[in-house]
């Protein structure tokens, strides 16, 4: 008779099925308990994780999917653990393969008072000769359609967050048939998948996404914590929807690895959840989930705004005399860091000769320090560019060097926009970064890096590695091991996640950093939508947002520039100390509002009335609940209509109290309807941004 693992865990319900044959099923995780009849038929593909060794079968109409794998399809149970740790239950699933002495471990792990489990795999070759792994799930989930009556053609909806350099995180929700998989037999070989193979974890889409049943009213949702390759996939099989997420493979991402007997390998974690709601109720666990495995940071806490001197202002050609005047302004106005970007290391064009990191004396012919006491002496914390894992062809570095630190295919440097790629797992890079990051803080007394990654690597580097998708893998995890190590010794230095804005935008880096750069996006309008999205990707007080008020511009362009950042993280720019009086006015009165309610940002959850931001779209609006407060920007994109209604239905039938917190002197109308629960905001015509404060 077979037995059954019944977990309910923090509004999570997770059902396995230990069979006579000792095959091991995931019969259900949800939100809710399993509540459905699964024929005897279909168990078969309720498979705990897919595995396929290099020389093993197939089985199955699989096409390019990863399903009906071998060993994965004779793997059989050893035995199970179930456990608490300091973050919550922990249920370990011990697998075997009697052929090749494979073992895996199925680890599952949940997080108190989150409806959320990390999920990864560890392979080890137990057997006496060695194997070759292609791929390997992370996690495997069959049935994932199997609630409600009607067809999953008619009642699954996906959402996913494509991104790209200034167009990041554009969200979009799609039925099954939209993304080509329409339900015509029981099985087929189309899969709906999505991936990246490079060091850019985020160029094209988010490592997320989120499945929902309209006909249950829940939501299935996953994000892949990795900073390279990763992939997931949907596809059909018994009549049913399964989803696998893993990290890079073979035939998707150039991954191959090899185990000698007695060698282990740890697949890429991912965060899945499953809430009773829609895409809101997940983030609100995911903005949770994210903060829970956050490395503890007094940044995430404090909020201290930021000016950066690049965004429509210097463009990366720093000098004494241009400084100066931008650093009196950035105090002024109440800004707490000034980071001099990039060019301070170069006296002229800068971009292919990064590396060496000591200050251009033409640039600087006081020295840098003289301009980073200044930063200290008007109370701020002085900050620097860095793009620590590139060296640019024409380094002067370069002397220093060999091959050994460089990623490297078919015997020659990979080279991507002028610039070579370092590799962590060098102890002479290793060396080199720990003696840069030294000189920065310790002798110039430098408190903030902006570090920034503007290549990407590809699909790896063939040094000391399998494939090149396993060098690569093992590089990123030596570059999160470095970090690591950087912030034991450095508990105080802030750095910032940057990527040519948000390329690499995934939850290995964003559990160790704290402050995250959402775009390169030079075009104030345009950022709105993508600010507003981004609460969806990373917590409110990671999102760093560009807010540049424009020589050129007026009043309400500096008010619409405001409110792109005033409820995530500032990340002021343009040049201040030219704007007019009532311009910088302004901007000091959006950045005295955000001292006032930063503290609320790292304890509040996101809201979206109008559903997810449209860059398309002629209205925009986004906002952030706490307790009884609740702050909610709107802009007005384009488009003849002069109001827009904002349903908040959790204030219907109440009489909140409703302000324009900013500007102070608003050319705006609002009306509440108490039974409708709606808010309708009326603001002049053109390209115009509000921010109210709402306290119920």
């Amino acid at each position: 008779m077979s037995k059954i693992i019944d977990i309910a865990e923090n509004g999570l319900y997770l059902v396995l099925e230990i069979t006579v044959e000792q095959d091991v099923r995931l019969l259900h995780f949800g939100a809710e308990p399993l509540s459905v009849d699964i024929s005897e038929k279909n168990k078969p593909g309720f498979r705990l994780m897919e595995l396929q060794l290099s020389g093993e079968d197939r089985a199955e109409y699989h096409g390019r999917t990863h399903r009906a794998s071998y060993p994965g399809l004779r793997m059989t149970f050893d035995h199970y653990t179930d456990s608490t740790n300091e973050l919550g239950r922990k249920l370990d699933i011990h697998l075997v393969d009697g052929i090749t002495g494979l073992r895996a471990v199925q680890h599952f792990q949940f997080y108190k008072e989150i409806g959320i489990m990390r999920c990864w795999t560890v392979l080890e070759n137990a057997g006496d000769a060695e194997v070759s792994v292609e791929y390997v799930s992370s996690f495997a989930l069959t049935g994932v359609d199997k609630e409600g009556s009607s067809d999953r053609s008619d009642k699954i909806e996906v959402s996913l967050a494509h991104s790209g350099w200034q167009s990041e995180i554009q969200w979009r929700t799609y039925s099954l048939p939209e993304l080509g998989m329409s339900h015509l037999s029981d099985r087929g070989s189309k899969r709906i998948a999505c991936s990246n193979t490079g060091s850019w974890s985020a160029a094209e889409l988010i490592p997320m996404a989120v499945l929902h049943n309209k006909e249950s009213g829940t939501s299935l949702f996953w994000q892949i914590e990795h900073n390279g390759s990763w992939h997931w996939e949907m596809t059909d099989q018994y009549d049913q929807l399964s989803l696998l997420i893993s990290g890079p493979n073979e035939s998707d991402n150039h991954w191959w690895k090899k185990l000698q007997p007695g060698e282990e390998f740890t697949s890429v974690p991912v965060a899945v959840g499953s809430v009773q709601g829609g895409f809101e109720t997940a983030i609100e666990q995911l903005t949770a989930y994210r903060r829970a495995i956050r490395r503890p940071n007094e940044d995430n806490e404090l909020l201290r705004i930021i000016f950066n001197d690049y965004m429509n202002c210097l463009w990366g050609s720093p000098t004494t005399e241009k400084l100066l005047p931008l650093i009196d302004a950035a105090a002024d106005v109440g800004c707490e860091y000034f980071c001099i970007d990039a060019g301070w290391y170069a006296p002229g064009e800068w971009w292919d000769g990064v590396g060496q990191w000591l200050p251009s004396e033409e640039r600087f012919p006081e020295g840098i320090k003289y301009v980073l006491d200044y930063i200290r002496e008007k109370g701020l914390i002085p900050g620097l560019w860095l793009e620590l894992e590139v060296m640019g062809i024409n380094s002067p570095k370069l002397t220093e060097t060999d091959d050994s630190w460089f990623f490297m295919r078919h015997g020659k440097r990979i080279k991507d926009r002028s610039r070579y790629h370092l590799d962590y797992r060098n102890p002479k890079v290793i060396q080199h970064a720990d003696g840069v990051i030294k000189r920065l803080v310790e002798e110039y007394g430098v408190g903030y890096i902006k570090m920034d990654y503007n290549i990407n690597a590809g699909i790896g580097t063939e040094t000391a590695a399998d494939s090149f998708g396993d060098g690569l893998l093992e590089h990123n995890r030596a570059y999160l091991a470095w970090l690591d190590r950087i912030f034991v010794r450095y508990p105080n230095l802030v750095i910032e996640n940057c990527s040519s804005g948000g390329m690499r935008m995934d939850y290995a880096m964003l559990s160790r950093h704290s402050i995250q750069s959402t775009s390169d996006q030079e075009d104030y309008v345009q950022y709105a939508a993508i600010a507003a999205a981004s609460p969806a990707a990373l917590t409110p007080e990671q999102s760093a947002v560009w807010s540049y008020p424009l020589r050129e511009g007026d009043d309400e362009e500096v008010i619409f520039n405001m409110i792109n950042a005033l409820l995530l993280r500032v990340h002021q720019s343009g040049h201040l100390a030219e704007l007019s009086p009532r311009r910088r006015e302004l901007v000091k009165e959006a950045l005295d509002y955000y001292k006032v309610i930063r503290s609320d940002i790292p304890h509040s959850t996101p809201f979206w009335p109008l559903g997810l931001p449209d860059s398309q779209a002629d209205w925009v609006s986004f906002g952030l609940k706490r307790g009884n407060r609740r702050y909610l920007a709107v802009w007005r994109i384009a488009g003849d209509a002069e109001s827009i209604t904002l349903p908040l239905e959790s204030l219907k039938g109440q009489e909140p109290d409703i302000t324009c917190a900013y500007p102070q002197e608003p050319d705006t109308d609002w009306q509440w309807s108490k039974e409708e629960g709606q808010l309708t905001v009326s603001l002049p015509s053109g390209k115009i941004a509000r921010l109210f404060e709402i306290r119920s």
